[in-house]
């Protein structure tokens, strides 16, 4: 079952805060000190716990062995590339 949706106005001060309500807060385990990132998407601001991006970046990756170096095979690939361009 979805859990409700909490929904609050909220105002904009003149330095740009937010002061995000203690109940949604809590409803997102919000907690003084937690590192939030900020990202717009679709026209929202959209804020979420690092360690959940952390979480779901890793998760998107697991599937990649741990001796594979994704960084070496890109740097390859683009020397591959320069050199079929520069044989044209």
């Amino acid at each position: 079952m979805a859990e409700p949706e909490l929904t609050n106005e909220v105002q904009l001060s003149a330095q740009g805060r937010v002061v995000i309500p203690a109940a949604l807060r809590r409803a997102l385990g919000f907690h003084p000190g937690d590192r939030l990132i900020v990202r717009q998407e679709d026209g929202r601001l959209v804020l979420e716990k690092a360690e959940t991006v952390e979480r779901r970046l890793k998760a998107r990756f697991t599937h990649i062995p741990k001796h594979e170096n994704l960084a070496d095979e890109l740097i390859d690939e683009r020397r591959a590339e320069a050199r079929r361009e520069l044989d044209e």
